[in-house]
């Protein structure tokens, strides 16, 4: 998410929050041009709080009440301090009344600003760091349970194409994991999660980092769990639309990761790609195109 100006005393202030006082800490982290837009009432809301925990959370963090944050917010959005792509405001609008394709609209406008979002100099940076731990890994295992499986299972798959470094923890009667009692501190953990966080997921990347192994994380905010668990984290927006959190920048991260990785394997990774490709074609897995040629 795009920094704002408490972003760096939240985080240190994090673990000393309650529960309510960390979901309201979320979604100031999370959505700092609201911050600046939103009435205390509306951002509550959204956060799924009363009004008066972001009263609490103000003073928390040092200030006399909740207006002092808007201001402080609304101050770096005159400024261009936030960086924020998209839309200013909020974009709150029932399906019922707008109907069916406006909430596609909505969708897809929201994703393409997210994506974009992910070009930022320092989630570059973020993402380049996290390809190179991985790609210097001697084995890379995957995991992503429930909605984030999708992310890690299409890296996995990427990589299979151009080696044999990677497996995927997803095991039929749940002996997924067993595939990390052969790891050791050579090998990299990729890690996929976002709110609400599944259990199992973090269980095992604690579990990864107590036997020496480096965690590469794909998540949703600098406070998440993974995020406190990684040596490298790469922070995706998750906000949608849809009643549903959007999946589809982890999704995208996901692949420009594999990417890299493949492109740094150099000519080993062609030689396998190459014998991939005559495996494939030996099965006849793929459909050829159609002749549109005439006979006479």
């Amino acid at each position: 998410m795009d920094h704002g100006p408490l972003t760096e005393q939240i985080i240190k202030a994090f673990d000393t929050m309650s529960v309510q006082l960390q979901a309201g800490a979320r979604y100031v982290l999370d959505r700092p041009r609201d911050v600046a837009l939103l009435s205390m009432r509306e951002q509550a809301r959204q956060a799924g709080v009363q009004p008066a925990t972001m009263t609490r959370l103000a003073k928390h963090l040092g200030m006399d009440g909740y207006d002092d944050v808007r201001e402080l917010y609304a101050s770096a959005v005159r400024e261009g301090d936030l960086g924020f792509a998209g839309k200013a405001g909020v974009q709150v609008v029932s399906q019922k009344l707008r109907g069916d394709k406006a909430l596609a609209a909505e969708m897809l406008k929201s994703i393409g600003a997210q994506i974009d979002r992910l070009s930022a100099p320092d989630r570059l940076d973020s993402l380049v760091a996290a390809a190179r731990a991985l790609a210097s890994a001697r084995r890379i295992f995957c995991l992503g349970l429930r909605s984030s499986h999708s992310v890690a299972w299409h890296l996995h798959y990427v990589l299979s194409l151009v080696g044999e470094r990677s497996t995927h923890i997803d095991g039929i009667a749940a002996t997924g994991a067993d595939a990390l009692a052969r790891a050791t501190s050579r090998d990299v953990l990729l890690v996929a999660s976002v709110l609400p966080y599944t259990r199992m997921t973090v269980e095992l990347a604690d579990y990864a980092v107590a036997q020496g192994m480096r965690v590469v994380a794909i998540t949703d905010s600098e406070v998440a769990p993974l995020a406190q668990i990684a040596q490298h984290s790469v922070i995706v927006p998750t906000d949608s639309p849809s009643f549903f959190h959007a999946m589809s920048p982890a999704f995208v991260v996901a692949e420009i990761l594999g990417a890299i990785i493949a492109g740094r394997g150099g000519e080993e990774a062609l030689d396998t790609l190459r014998h991939t490709d005559q495996h494939l074609a030996a099965l006849n897995t793929h459909l050829k195109p159609r002749s549109n040629k005439k006979t006479s």
